[in-house]
């Protein structure tokens, strides 16, 4: 799975989430972008983004959407509060589906 991850991510969690191909905002030129806007970039290209930018679920509609939002709700976006949703977080990347948000809570 192509997953991006979103600059309020760690690159290294993309490190942990062995199995996929993940790639940074910032490597694919799109450091800035408004959440909107980086949907619209990512799709057709990236089939899920990895965030920790909790208001996306309420600042943008996923459903209808070629890609999927994962959002990781965790005390920090440091790597270790971040850290232990990975199980969780891979096992959701194995069934997400185009046009979804998944919400992983500590």
């Amino acid at each position: 799975m192509n997953v991006l991850l979103d600059e309020c991510v760690p690159r290294r969690l993309g490190r942990l989430l062995a199995g996929h191909e993940c790639r940074t905002v910032q490597e694919m030129g799109w450091a800035g972008k408004k959440n909107g806007q980086l949907l619209s970039l990512a799709e057709g290209k990236i089939d899920v983004i990895v965030t920790a930018d909790q208001g996306m679920e309420f600042e943008q509609k996923i459903a209808g959407r070629k890609i999927a939002v994962l959002v990781l709700a965790a005390r920090s976006n440091q790597m270790e509060d971040l850290a232990p949703l990975v199980p969780s977080a891979l096992a959701a990347l194995r069934d997400v589906r185009p046009g979804s948000l998944i919400r992983i809570e500590e």
